[in-house]
């Protein structure tokens, strides 16, 4: 499966079924924190970046198998509201299952009408606002110069009002870059204009795309929900879960694939046959337990086990 991951577990969504609607790191973004590394086509060109009907094929063959499903989650490893035929790829998904449609995206194509007209159908909309002032937008976003946060927060408010589905938005804190008292307001204003149904709130807890991009503590998360209000929980795993059979076996096969030879997310998906948000999983576990360390060479992020030092 080239377009189809999963299912994963879930904090949020249960078991999900990863759907990929662009190639490797195409989006209007390029986010400090991005576990997936620097964003290698930045672009907010809306085409049918992956064949539609390529993704319908594999994804009609992956629920002909014996799989528990709550979402079919649109997501994967760029943003995916940049395909053209994201709209029609839902509505055939909802003519032949009945599996509920989430979306994750980073909201800033919900400007279009266009856009907000192809996510109706859906069931669940997970946008991002990680920050309310164009500062400090640039800051942990770094989008396209064309994007302006107060269009992003409008078109936000807007789908919210139109939508019958529901609205969780995601906000991604960074140490020191949008945890100030005055971004927290301004998000806080931008909350209330847009009213979803969930503010949900994590940190950097997986390997970013700049060395940089540090967490904020657990006791600083539960402050800035009790600001952001009764809506708000905190979505960011502290701790981790027990893997599964399969998982021990992914995550050996990549631990011996990289003492071999340092490789990026990419080199991992496609030497083991992974997608990249599963590579990424065990990356993080592996990283998590002081195994291995990521390197910058140009535009790419390489992981290589940690070199134990002599006595």
């Amino acid at each position: 499966m080239q377009h189809i991951y999963g299912p994963v577990s879930s904090r949020r969504l249960g078991l999900s079924l990863g759907v990929d609607m662009v190639p490797f790191k195409a989006c209007n973004f390029d986010c400090i924190y991005c576990q997936l590394g620097r964003t290698t086509i930045q672009t907010e060109q809306r085409r049918e970046w992956v064949s539609v009907d390529e993704v319908i094929d594999e994804l009609k063959t992956t629920l002909s198998s014996d799989h528990k499903i709550d979402y079919l989650t649109f997501s994967g490893s760029g943003e995916p509201t940049l395909n053209s035929r994201l709209g029609e790829a839902i509505k055939t998904v909802k003519r032949f299952t009945s599996i509920p449609v989430a979306v994750l995206t980073n909201g800033a194509l919900l400007r279009s009408a266009e856009v907000r007209e192809e996510l109706m159908e859906s069931d669940l909309i997970v946008p991002s606002l990680d920050a309310a002032s164009q500062r400090a937008f640039e800051k942990v976003n770094r989008p396209l110069p064309s994007i302006r946060i107060e269009e992003v927060i409008e078109g936000l408010n807007v789908f919210k009002k139109i939508y019958q589905g529901k609205v969780w938005l995601e906000i991604m804190l960074v140490n020191g870059v949008n945890d100030s008292p005055d971004e927290l307001q301004r998000i806080k204003e931008a909350i209330s204009r847009i009213a979803p149904h969930k503010v949900q709130l994590n940190t950097v807890v997986r390997p970013p795309s700049e060395a940089y991009a540090l967490p904020i503590t657990r006791e600083e998360m539960d402050k800035v929900k009790v600001f952001l209000g009764r809506q708000c929980e905190v979505i960011a795993r502290f701790s981790p879960r027990e893997p599964t059979p399969l998982e021990h076996q992914q995550e050996k096969a990549i631990w011996e694939f990289l003492q071999r030879r340092p490789a990026t997310v990419k080199d991992l998906a496609n030497g083991l046959g992974l997608h990249p948000n599963e590579a990424i999983k065990f990356i993080r576990k592996l990283t998590d337990a002081g195994k291995i360390e990521a390197i910058s060479f140009g535009d790419n992020r390489y992981y290589m086990p940690i070199k134990k030092k002599e006595k």
